[in-house]
């Protein structure tokens, strides 16, 4: 198993973190795992995207051109992004902020409103993890509990309070999975 994502999004919407969480629950439950962060000159607003492989094999090279998923949290990066993930591949598709659907037949789409989700469990700053627990409810490369545990043991102290509703927005966006408009090359 070998998958690659790439996150992006305005800075301040916790891409780089939903990375690194990624990265994290793939490394403590025994994978290899790369994660290449990268963001502009304002971190807060501007853009900011990630990559991460996560693989059963040593991950030869980190670079990724044409990603197996994407999480797209903002208008910018569906235009950027939308066109790069692989045949077959996934794109997520924060439809809170983003009103275009992709016109490519050859992927799978999932809408997920992760601003809605995150307000409604937690706070706005917390979407993307309704975000991430769409893709594992998608491409369940990893357990849903990997990546809690994770939350639980890379969280840093200073922000351990937001944990259980980091833990419920991921719950609540794998959940609404089943809920949301998609489209799939997969029925069911």
């Amino acid at each position: 198993m070998k998958i690659s994502i790439v996150i992006s999004g305005f800075g301040g919407q916790g891409v780089l973190f939903a990375g690194q969480l990624l990265a994290y629950a793939g490394m403590d439950s025994g994978r290899h795992v790369t994660w290449i962060p990268s963001y502009g000159p304002e971190m807060r607003g501007g853009t900011a995207h990630c990559t991460v492989i996560i693989s059963d094999e040593p991950v030869g090279a980190p670079i990724v051109s044409r990603p197996d998923a994407a999480i797209i949290l903002n208008q910018p990066s569906f235009e950027k992004y939308e066109q790069l993930v692989k045949p077959g591949g996934l794109l997520v598709v924060n439809s809170s902020l983003i009103a275009a659907e992709t016109a490519r037949t050859d992927i799978d789409a999932v809408y997920v409103h992760a601003n809605r989700i995150a307000d409604e469990w937690g706070t706005t700053k917390m979407l993307n993890m309704a975000a991430l627990g769409a893709l594992l409810a998608k491409r369940p490369f990893l357990p849903l509990e990997a990546v809690e545990q994770a939350l639980r043991d890379h969280l840093p102290v200073t922000k351990a309070h937001l944990i259980d509703g980091n833990r419920q927005v991921l719950q609540q966006g794998y959940q609404s999975v089943g809920d949301v408009y998609h489209m799939s090359l997969h029925p069911g």
